[in-house]
């Protein structure tokens, strides 16, 4: 058997085991992640695949290249509309879309609908945490929200299709895009992944409240070398399936029609030309049969430098010599639809007569974008209910606000609390000091959507209302939102000039929140950093602060882990709150002052410094594991630590908590097996609160390196003080088999290691065999 063909043998095979395994689990009690998880991805419809077929008999091949045409905003006309267009992305004017779409049905030869796509990524207007700061609350129910209302307010304007979930796992905090994915582990990116599809597209996706999912960067996107955005990824096949792959696996098996191929080449090969991963996993093995379309030029990026053919636009992968090469190398590898470029539409008569692309693959193409578009209702709901799409109860209602804010909330992770500095007291004097105290703009984070900062709450104004009269306000310093090439680090607090102002403030307050942080353009695409530090004269801010003996907590608005040593130095208490979207201000005061334990999770290790990354909690081992206690093993000379200085899964309470009594179902299963593993979370403190359980495996004996842990289960529980819970997981073939470097899913016999806890240091282990 082939390679590819051994591949795709394998990778079917685990996908049968998995759903298996899924439903095994149904009829008992599931964890919210495993709730998640369990595949929804219906047959295909014979009646929708007879109109596919119809239709397609009808066309003209004029008629499908422009079916596979996908053009911005800024490009479309009314002569594309009536050409027959097939979408168009980031229209937002309800007037507008419904015109097109008018056009396209009414004046085109088949009256096929334009389906209209936009980047909702954490809200359209009710903007909710960035999907990173999401997902530190373990809690499958933010993301579904989020996409539940993302959806309904994007439908409501005439967009059928949302470019989300971002599902790239990354390693690398440097690079600006770890805002909008999960971070760092593959089961967690899995489990918001699949949540995220659920809620935007529903039971139906035709529904008018909800929408088709394109999950991206497939794939890799997110490991770049050097953190570098758009660079180049290399990686192992073991590693490609074991970490990469699972998320989107996850959400095409919850029901993601649309996926967008990647900018980046992956071992050589770029992701929009990449037949082994578009065709032979994603369409083959996985059975997807909904559409892939190209990023952003992504297509016209294939060629050569200096571009050919036509003689100008993107270029530089090198793996097409001009245009028409690029058409065809996208198509081939099993691009559908192209962004912005349009190689395949203008060549695809020439590509066809020379014999370098197939009508089957064309037919194939459009059949999937069609498919698509007859599930989505639009050939019989096509057009805007305008009134409705202007109207602002549609949109940002009080419902959608309070679950924004519940969202927020749970998203934040409480790094220090010494001496039990938060929370704060409502009734004593108040100060907000920092460049992001009083803020709007940058509470809701990069891809904001169609989100406006007025509708944004800011962290004084939302401390002030629960505090009325005790809470002032100073900068202390300022900031900008400068883009490259003017942008530096010193956009955030660039001077010292304000610094006294604080200070006298904080001498005549009784206590501080210090407001620091990133600008949101530092976070997100093209937002690649060198120095993940506080930027500017922050760290200098904290010890003038500290210097006057006020009690103080620092709050952090930011969309990637930072280097925050010198910070957790010098300040008591430290609250990660991203970048927490509309309800900011209101979030982190439920918080700050105890109306809200705060019990997120990091989703990514946060390193000591920037020299570490990547570090990650799930690594490989290595035969000279770091021991700073001596010298010839996997260390570093100038840092006294092997550890990040906040582990994955980290995070602490108002309350405490310990996590008891792991037990299995059994002491072996066959390599087709399940085991549940049982283990209890008591509130030992006088609080109520909320605990993350997580469970860890380890395989410490495979033909090819494991990592040290890797989450396969999880599940946040409310606790009231002295209340205990018991959390099951459902272990399984999928948990404990992995792919080899043949790309091969196997399950091989020995013992297997199981920790519980609440982070990724969980030392409460027992094992099991397969038999």
């Amino acid at each position: 058997m082939s390679h590819v063909s051994r591949r795709i043998a394998t990778v079917a095979t685990l996908a049968a085991l998995s759903t298996a395994a899924a439903g095994a689990v149904m009829a008992g009690t599931r964890s919210a992640d495993e709730a998640a998880l369990a595949p929804t991805r219906a047959d295909a419809s014979r009646s929708i695949e007879a109109r596919v077929d119809a239709l397609l008999k009808q066309m003209t091949l004029d008629e499908k290249l422009q079916q596979i045409q996908l053009l911005s905003d800024g490009q479309v006309t009314d002569a594309d509309a009536k050409a027959g267009v097939g979408s168009v992305f980031s229209l937002v004017d309800p007037v507008k879309i419904n015109h097109l779409q008018h056009v396209a049905v009414e004046q085109s030869r088949l009256h096929i609908p334009i389906l209209f796509a936009y980047d909702t990524i954490h809200g359209y207007r009710t903007i909710f945490p960035i999907p990173l700061g999401a997902a530190s609350s373990f809690d499958p129910a933010v993301p579904g929200t989020d996409a539940t209302i993302g959806a309904r307010e994007s439908a409501a304007v005439g967009l059928k299709q949302i470019y989300s979930p971002m599902v790239d796992v990354s390693h690398e905090p440097r690079w600006g895009r770890i805002a909008e994915g999960a971070g760092e582990d593959p089961y967690l990116g899995s489990v918001f992944a699949a949540a995220r599809v659920k809620g935007a597209q529903g039971a139906d996706y035709a529904a008018p409240d909800k929408v088709v999912t394109s999950v991206k960067h497939y794939a890799a996107y997110g490991q770049p070398e050097g953190g570098r955005e758009y660079n180049t990824t290399d990686m192992s096949e073991s590693r490609l399936h074991n970490v990469y792959l699972p998320p989107f696996k996850a959400a095409v098996d919850a029901g993601a029609d649309t996926v967008m191929c990647s900018f980046n080449a992956i071992s050589g090969v770029p992701g929009c030309a990449n037949k082994e991963l578009e065709t032979d996993v994603l369409k083959k093995a996985w059975g997807f049969d909904g559409f892939i379309e190209s990023d952003y030029t992504a297509v016209a990026e294939l060629r050569a430098c200096p571009p050919k053919n036509p003689d100008s636009g993107p270029c530089g992968h090198g793996i097409a010599a001009d245009g028409p090469a690029a058409a065809a190398a996208a198509l081939n590898a099993g691009t559908d639809s192209e962004m912005v470029s349009t190689y395949i539409r203008d060549f695809g008569s020439q590509l066809l007569s020379q014999g370098r692309i197939s009508i089957k693959r064309v037919n194939d193409a459009v059949g999937r974008i069609l498919r698509v578009k007859f599930r989505a209702g639009l050939f019989e709901h096509p057009y805007v209910d305008v009134a409705a799409a202007q109207s602002e109860s549609s949109f940002l209602t009080p419902a959608d606000r309070a679950a924004a804010r519940k969202a927020a909330g749970e998203s934040m992770v409480l790094l220090k609390n010494s001496g039990g500095t938060l929370p704060f007291s409502t009734s004593k004097k108040t100060v907000v000091i920092g460049p992001l105290g009083d803020d709007q703009h940058d509470m809701l984070g990069p891809w904001w959507g169609r989100g406006r900062d007025a509708d944004a709450v800011s962290l004084f104004t939302g401390l002030s209302a629960q505090a009325p009269g005790n809470v002032t306000f100073v900068p202390g310093c300022t900031l900008n939102h400068n883009e490259p090439p003017q942008a530096t680090n010193e956009d955030v607090c660039p001077d010292t000039s304000g610094f006294a102002a604080a200070v006298t403030a904080a001498q005549n307050a009784d206590q501080v929140v210090l407001a620091l942080g990133e600008n949101r353009e530092m976070s997100g695409e093209a937002a690649s950093r060198i120095d993940i530090d506080l930027p500017g004269k922050q760290q200098e801010l904290i010890d003038a602060i500290k210097a006057t003996g006020t009690p103080f907590a620092v709050v952090l608005f930011n969309g990637r882990p930072l280097t925050l040593g010198d910070v957790a130095d010098a300040s008591p208490a430290l609250l990660e709150a991203w970048f927490p979207g509309v309800e900011a201000g209101n979030a982190v005061a439920d918080v700050v002052f105890g109306k809200v334990n705060p019990g997120g999770k990091l989703p990514a290790s946060f390193p000591r410094r920037v020299g570490q990354i990547p570090i990650y909690y799930n690594h490989e081992p290595t035969g000279r594991p770091c021991d700073v206690g001596s010298k010839y093993n996997s260390r570093y000379r100038d840092l006294p630590s092997c550890d990040p200085l906040y582990p994955f899964g980290f995070g602490l309470s108002y309350t405490t908590f310990s996590v008891h009594d792991l037990r299995l179902s059994s002491s072996s299963i066959s390599p087709g097996g399940t085991v549940t593993a049982s283990v209890d979370v008591t509130n030992t403190g006088s609080l109520p609160g909320d605990d993350v359980v997580q469970l860890y495996l380890h395989d410490p004996v495979a033909s090819i390196s494991q990592p040290v842990r890797r989450l396969r289960g999880f599940e946040r529980v409310t606790l009231a003080a002295g209340q205990t819970k018991t959390v099951t997981f459902h272990l399984g073939r999928d948990d404990v088999g992995f792919y080899d470097n043949r790309g091969r899913f196997v399950v091989e016999r020995g013992q297997i290691d199981v920790y519980a806890g609440d982070s990724s240091t969980a030392d409460l282990s027992a094992s099991f065999q397969v038999r």
